[in-house]
């Protein structure tokens, strides 16, 4: 009423206006990620605050292979979305195998507990959600963890891997792969670093300098400066990786009875210590399964999808021969059925030439609390498709178990940007205890065939047998008798050297060591000079 006592007329509630942009985005996300095939649900739309429900965010399982990219900042739920993947990925029957860097991953053993809070949040995002675990094949470097042990050759491993984990420079790395290559043309198994040791030392003691001297120029100082780094490696505890039995990578890609993929989870629980080591193993691993699967193309589903924890980790101080073999292995490995998800903080720890072949992208919260990162967080920004919110913006208020998404749709189109909110995982979101796992790792089948170490005949007993042999044997002291008597001996004739052969004389030839010695820099063993014993 006025102050004159007269009543004056409600004004209407005014419904607030669609936002014709917004609701064109949002018709455009829903049908983005509506697809016939099967697919992984990742979560639902959020529009703002307010969670979509109606509208799930899917990856096609047949991109898989095309690989992906999950990263954002510490705390920002990177490892809860590596689970939920993890868990649908193997109720679809596709085989997982990731790093289990801080231990929370061995939950997925565990079905989840259903508190307040986690139903209250599954509800609203209109998830059928019930508990369950996953089948779990828990795996270590050598002998450091509980799972079964994870061992390579040496041999296997190959120079290109080796020289990051011991941090050589181009001319090293060179260097130590024409002496992987000089002890396979003769026939010595590189089994573990002690046979690399023996190598190295051989070829720069006694006999072994002179076939040093042909190996393409490799200088005894070379030598030494690999020698040192090996041995420094040795007194890290890096033995216990290198040795027999190897792992079989079909162990990687099995099912259970009822076709559920098997997850296997690598423990890392001293990445600190040794980081170089472990993402390099990560890289054999990919690479033995690039030079062993058959080529498949573009199957319904993946063979098996690998998730490369820590990514930074594989390439910091990485030389330009390691890196150009990790694009390689990324760009080919596809056809053989393998999808490859990197997981890191930034996507500026991946190499561009790596980056761009990377499918599906779920960005969870970036920090800009720097001049340094206000820059990277503009780039990140610009490799996404444009959408109605600044996505600067809503890239810094992202929670914890939001993440923005965009994946390649069956078309091979890169569908929408989508803001969402991951799906709570089925299993507990936290570490299993390690009494609880023991029992089950003891009785593992694969247990009974990794679990004890080989020590078979290798470079080490071989080059030690061919010095002893090449030893002038002591001179034997004349008789007593033979002295007192002073018996006149007739000396022994001498040896004419034998004519030297065809394969001789083209050794002493000039022009033939140059060309050898050019092949032998051009040698290749596999993508990243990996060989696996056949």
């Amino acid at each position: 009423m006025t102050a004159g006592g007269t009543a004056t007329p409600l004004e209407p509630v005014r419904e607030p206006v669609p936002d014709p942009a917004r609701a064109a985005h949002l018709a455009a996300v829903r049908a983005g990620y509506t697809f016939a095939e099967p697919a992984l649900e990742l979560g639902v739309l959020a529009d703002g605050d307010r969670p979509v429900p109606d509208t799930r965010i899917r990856i096609p399982l047949g991109m898989l292979n095309r690989h992906g990219l999950v990263c954002g900042a510490t705390g920002s739920g990177k490892t809860v979305t590596l689970q939920v993947l993890a868990e649908q990925l193997s109720a679809a029957g596709v085989p997982v195998f990731a790093a289990d860097i801080k231990g929370d991953l061995s939950g997925l053993v565990t079905p989840g507990t259903g508190s307040e809070q986690l139903l209250a949040r599954t509800r609203a995002h209109g998830q059928d959600w019930t508990p369950a675990a996953s089948p779990v094949e828990f795996f270590a470097l050598g002998t450091g963890g509980l799972g079964v042990p994870v061992r390579a050759t040496a041999t296997s491993f190959g120079p290109l891997l080796l020289a990051k984990v011991l941090g050589l420079n181009d001319t090293q790395e060179s260097s130590l792969s024409l002496v992987f290559h000089w002890a396979d043309q003769r026939g010595l198994p590189l089994v573990d670093l002690t046979d690399l040791r023996a190598v190295l030392q051989y070829l720069t003691e006694g006999d072994g300098k002179a076939e040093l001297r042909q190996l393409g120029g490799v200088s005894t100082a070379t030598v030494g400066v690999v020698l040192r780094a090996v041995t420094a490696l040795q007194a890290q505890g890096a033995d216990a990786f290198f040795g027999e039995p190897e792992l079989e990578l079909a162990d990687l890609c099995r099912t259970t009875t009822d076709g559920a993929g098997i997850i296997s989870l690598l423990e890392l629980p001293e990445l600190h210590d040794r980081p170089a080591l472990f993402s390099a193993f990560l890289m054999w691993l990919l690479a033995e399964l690039f030079e062993t699967l058959p080529e498949v193309g573009d199957a319904e589903r993946p063979r098996l999808v690998f998730f490369f924890d820590e990514a930074h980790l594989l390439f910091a101080d990485a030389s330009k021969a390691f890196l150009s073999s990790v694009a390689q292995t990324v760009r080919l490995i596809r056809s053989k059925g393998v999808g490859i998800v990197f997981v890191t903080q930034s996507p500026h720890d991946v190499p561009e030439e790596v980056l761009a072949q990377l499918g599906a992208r779920v960005q969870h919260q970036v920090r800009a609390h720097t001049p340094k990162e206000a820059r990277a967080l503009r780039q990140t920004v610009s490799t996404f498709p444009q959408g109605p919110d600044d996505l600067g913006e809503v890239l810094q208020t992202l929670g914890t178990g939001e993440a923005v998404v965009t994946v390649l749709g069956s078309d091979g189109a890169p569908t929408p940007v989508a803001r969402t909110r991951v799906f709570a995982p089925r299993s507990t979101m936290g570490p299993t205890p390690a009494e609880v796992l023991r029992p089950g790792i003891a009785m593992s089948p694969l247990m009974q065939r990794y679990g004890q170490s080989v020590d078979r005949d290798s470079a080490r007993e071989m080059l030690t047998r061919r010095v002893e042999e090449q030893a002038p044997a002591p001179a034997a002291p004349p008789s007593r008798r033979a002295a007192e008597e002073g018996v006149h001996r007739e000396p022994a004739p001498r040896r004419t050297r034998p004519e030297p052969s065809v394969l001789e004389q083209l050794s002493e030839n000039t022009l033939v060591r140059q060309l050898a010695r050019t092949a032998g820099r051009e040698i290749l063993r596999g993508i990243f000079g990996t060989r696996r014993r056949r």
